[in-house]
């Protein structure tokens, strides 16, 4: 097995995922990223990532986004590897790859490129210039517009020898179970969509997922893997009532949400976060306040 399969074949459980904390601002608030990543890096997650979609990539220049993996990375004290999100164009996403891995990244996370309407051969292309940039192993971040069907997935498999693992974005768990019998163990499955998926992806067999709640109640998401991962879906159920349900509630209320919402339910836990960076818009005081008693009732995992 080569060296980036068996780094994949450990990323069972969570992904953490931080917020990027900006001052009021909007400029970038490294210090309370430091303090919050700090504290989550203190759980067992199998990796962070930073600068991903919950991060605010997209409302980040290359230089600022680079700076946000180098203080995560310095943040984690090598209790866990940090994984960069990456993207724009190749150009851009290639700076920004090959700058996170000298900042000590360990993986990336490619997102779709801004162009929406790139033909099959364009978006490959911009997939594997990205990917040959670097020496780490790299995810595909399938998410919006960028839908892959099985054959795809194969196909870039077999272009891209260190596409290491997967991230689905999409919450279809047909195709996503379709996808994941064609391909086999050739990449490492990861949950992307988020909390609320977590039932249906461990019942098709993931090994790990992202999770939002990571990032205000670690100990939760980690109940949650840990129930999926075991099939222990009764737990699931409870959990996901509880305290998954209601959260992902509010993140629906409009779009971009599902970063504003998990800012201001950091703040409401005393942790560094700010505003959120347009075109993402801010919550209304009267969500506001439904976001504090939500995490009221987060209290036991705290």
């Amino acid at each position: 097995m080569s060296a980036h399969r068996e780094f994949a074949a450990k990323l069972r459980g969570v992904f953490g995922f931080p917020i990027t904390p900006y001052q009021a601002d909007f400029s970038l608030d490294l210090d309370g990223l430091a303090r919050n990543v700090d504290e989550m890096t203190r759980h067992p997650f199998c990796a962070i990532v930073a600068a991903g979609g919950t991060g605010e990539i997209y409302s980040m220049t290359v230089a600022e986004n680079i700076a946000v993996v180098k203080c995560a990375v310095d943040a984690t004290q090598g209790r866990m590897p940090v994984v960069a999100g990456v993207g724009y164009n190749v150009a851009m996403g290639v700076e920004m790859a090959q700058g996170m891995q000298k900042a000590g990244a360990e993986a990336l996370l490619i997102m779709p490129p801004y162009y929406t309407h790139a033909p099959r051969e364009g978006l490959f292309h911009y997939y594997e210039e990205i990917s040959k940039s670097v020496d780490l192993p790299v995810s595909l971040y399938s998410r919006d517009w960028a839908v892959f069907s099985p054959e795809m997935v194969a196909k870039l498999a077999e272009r891209i020898p260190n596409l290491t693992f997967w991230k689905d974005g999409q919450g279809d768990a047909r195709k996503y179970q379709r996808i994941m019998s064609l391909v086999g163990d050739r990449l490492a499955w990861i949950g992307g969509i988020g909390d609320d998926c977590v039932p249906a992806y461990f019942a098709i067999g993931v090994q790990a997922f992202t999770s939002s709640i990571s990032s205000v109640a670690p100990r939760l998401s980690l109940a949650l893997a840990e129930a999926g991962l075991n099939h222990d879906f009764a737990k699931l159920d409870e959990l996901m009532k509880k305290y998954v349900h209601p959260l992902y509630h509010l993140r629906d209320h409009k779009k971009g949400y599902e970063v504003a919402v998990m800012k201001r339910a950091m703040e409401a836990l005393g942790k560094p976060a700010g505003p959120v960076r347009p075109p993402l818009c801010d919550v209304n005081h009267h969500e506001l306040e439904e976001i504090k008693h939500v995490m009221a009732t987060f209290e036991p995992w705290l």
